[in-house]
């Protein structure tokens, strides 16, 4: 068994349902530090981009690759982030990919329903062996757009996904009816809790109608395994470098000047998956 943060009950629980909730697995000094090096980072904001939730607003997010060594790679390779998720997979995992979600106050758009392997079985990934890890900086709360899930959703497997606006979302007849059948959680979260969640599980949420803004950075590791048979925008499996979790605060501390300067953010452009899917619509369509 691979040593992480989480208790038996807790693995019990995400295989079961399909996530759980691991609250305050960041402290608020450490969150504290995410949320001011996001939201002063000019190159974050500079190659953040947004999608159309198809009703016209727009969700806006930055995605990159490889985790490095600024604050945002200190947080995906902590000890407490990555061992919890070999807990999980029950092996060494690498990491996939990062991203901010800027879901901002009045204007953030909502996410379509979705499982995230949905997206990623076009990048050659042969098994839902993937964990996401959805750490709140902002407070999240029904209000704002938190995350919703379908409790148990991940049993179902994989299921076909579509574009709508610039979001690709679950084929709605089969959300539907999962919709009768299980449990849909708002998942309200304090800054510093972090989700973890199955590659196969059901997920939205809706738009930000408050006055608050919520931020959440998602890390998203895949099992060793699990390795892509072919290339893609995201990478097939490289060894992850961990560190020790007081790594957080010291980076934060010595290096917030350029916390990002070393990240290969991702061309959306180059999004094999979503141009996959389109490219599939656009069959089915025409």
């Amino acid at each position: 068994m691979k040593t992480g943060k989480l208790s038996p009950d807790q693995i019990a629980a995400y295989h079961k349902y399909g996530y759980i909730n691991a609250a305050g697995l960041f402290t608020k000094e450490e969150i504290d530090l995410l949320r001011r090096a996001a939201k002063e980072d000019r190159a974050l904001d500079k190659n953040s981009f947004s999608k159309d939730d198809g009703s016209g607003a727009n969700v806006r997010l930055a995605l990159w690759n490889h985790p490095g060594d600024g604050i945002y790679g200190m947080f995906a390779r902590s000890h407490k982030l990555v061992d919890s998720v070999e807990q999980l997979l029950g092996e060494e995992v690498y990491h996939y990919h990062s991203k901010m979600i800027m879901k901002d106050a009045k204007v953030g758009g909502a996410w379509a329903w979705h499982q995230d392997y949905g997206y990623w079985y076009q990048n050659g990934v042969l098994k839902p062996d993937l964990c996401s890890v959805f750490i709140a900086v902002d407070p999240c709360t029904v209000e704002n757009g938190c995350l919703q899930v379908l409790k148990g959703s991940q049993t179902i497997g994989r299921i076909d996904h579509v574009l709508t606006g610039d979001q690709a979302g679950a084929d709605m007849e089969r959300v539907e009816v999962a919709k009768q059948r299980m449990e849909l959680v708002h998942c309200v979260m304090n800054p510093g809790d972090a989700l973890f969640f199955h590659g196969n599980l059901l997920h939205a949420s809706d738009r930000n109608n408050s006055e608050n803004p919520r931020w959440s950075m998602i890390c998203c590791y895949n099992a060793k395994s699990n390795d892509p048979y072919k290339e893609s925008h995201h990478p097939r499996y490289t060894p992850l470098s961990k560190v020790s979790d007081d790594m957080i605060l010291k980076t934060g501390i010595t290096r917030f000047e350029d916390d990002s300067s070393n990240v290969a953010w991702l061309d959306v452009k180059k999004d094999e998956s979503a141009r996959s899917l389109a490219t599939n619509v656009e069959t089915q369509t025409s």
